[in-house]
């Protein structure tokens, strides 16, 4: 008998489906197992999906259960951790992006939803100033007392760097790959990947086993770089670059962006010169900057007498999830505790007026007053 696992990681493997739409046929038919249960006729019925890929659900799904039957026997033997976008063990940040993977799979125990988390990305011809700025970054990160789970790509250059650097001051770091977790590429940093697992740190993927190595996996997996982090830093980066679509993402998911400036004359300089002049990223040249950013110095909060608010149970569940997830979407609200968004929008307006929550951009909301349920 077929898990809901196996029709998880099958909903992944549907060709041409993507993340965004294998939402849409959850929501539409309530389940990854439904979509894969449904007739021909209930398949035409459903709104916002094209012949074509109906057509493909329908032809391809029997494969895909058998592909992930045997990705089920992959993951329990090297016990993998998986993610799927419904879950609670989902990161919460990740949980805000349309775009993020249905599901992940993960090596090692990293707390994808710890307090502070920051992704590091840069060219992988780094300079000798690159590795002095990313080595100086974390430390100072370090010495300051901020303690934060430090993402990147697992590359050449910035990203190992960024790696070796959270390693040496004993701080959690996740490489997040751009194949399956049964290989390593490049296969010279399997002994630092082998570090960051021991180190409460990990190896995250949105691919299955036996994935082949393609180039534009890489610039898939910026978007989880992106959306799993408070903010991207972007050290060093050339004209174009994966760094700079990493910083793109970032932006459009409404995360902070920071990159360090550098000579007009050097290559590797004028990407991060760039968002700067663009206002695509701040300007920061060490760590007590980005810790200014993002009000990280401010680690003691003022305690907040509750308010007295007469709620009613809508009202209480939204704000026992938004206490849960500190800023979550109306979309992520409404699939939770199964409302309308419509519905969700208006409760939320009320609560803003009551200076219960606070609207962000990006359809986000926050909780900003104490409020006893």
């Amino acid at each position: 008998m077929s898990s809901p696992l196996q029709y998880q990681i099958a909903l992944s493997l549907l060709p041409r489906i993507g993340a965004i739409n294998a939402r849409r046929l959850v929501a539409y038919l309530g389940s990854a197992q439904a979509i894969f249960e449904a007739s021909k006729k209930q398949m035409n019925d459903i709104p916002g999906i094209g012949e074509a890929l109906k057509k493909i659900i329908l032809s391809e799904r029997d494969d895909a259960l058998k592909k992930a039957e045997q990705e089920i026997l992959f993951i329990e033997k090297y016990k993998l951790k998986t993610f799927f976008y419904l879950d609670k063990n989902y990161p919460r940040r990740l949980a805000q992006c349309e775009d993020a993977p249905v599901i992940m799979f993960m090596k090692g125990d990293a707390d994808l939803n710890s307090a502070r988390i920051i992704s590091i990305v840069g060219t992988r011809n780094a300079t000798e100033n690159g590795r002095e700025i990313t080595n100086e970054l974390i430390e100072g990160l370090a010495i300051n007392g901020i303690h934060t789970l430090v993402v990147s790509g697992l590359a050449f250059g910035i990203d190992v760097m960024a790696h070796k650097a959270a390693l040496k001051v004993q701080m959690p770091t996740v490489g997040v790959v751009g194949h399956g977790l049964d290989k390593m590429y490049p296969s010279i940093h399997a002994g630092i990947a082998k570090e960051m697992i021991q180190q409460q740190g990990g190896l995250l993927s949105d691919f299955t086993s036996g994935s082949k190595i393609d180039p534009g996996n890489f610039l898939r997996r910026n978007r989880i770089i992106a959306g799993l982090s408070d903010c991207t830093i972007v050290i060093e980066s050339a004209e174009k670059g994966g760094a700079l679509v990493t910083a793109d993402i970032a932006n459009s998911y409404n995360r902070d962006v920071f990159a360090f400036p550098g000579r007009t004359s050097d290559q590797y300089s004028k990407g991060c010169n760039s968002l700067i002049k663009n206002n695509k990223a701040a300007l920061i040249e060490n760590s007590s900057d980005l810790i200014a950013f993002m009000g990280w110095e401010a680690n003691k909060k003022p305690v907040q007498q509750p308010l007295l608010i007469e709620l009613n149970d809508e009202e209480k569940q939204i704000i026992n999830l938004l206490k849960q997830y500190d800023i979550t979407t109306n979309d992520l609200i409404s699939r939770t505790i199964e409302l309308p968004v419509q519905k969700i929008n208006s409760i939320l307006l009320g609560l803003e007026f009551q200076g219960v929550v606070k609207s962000l951009p990006g359809s986000r909301f926050k909780l900003i007053a104490n409020v006893n349920c």
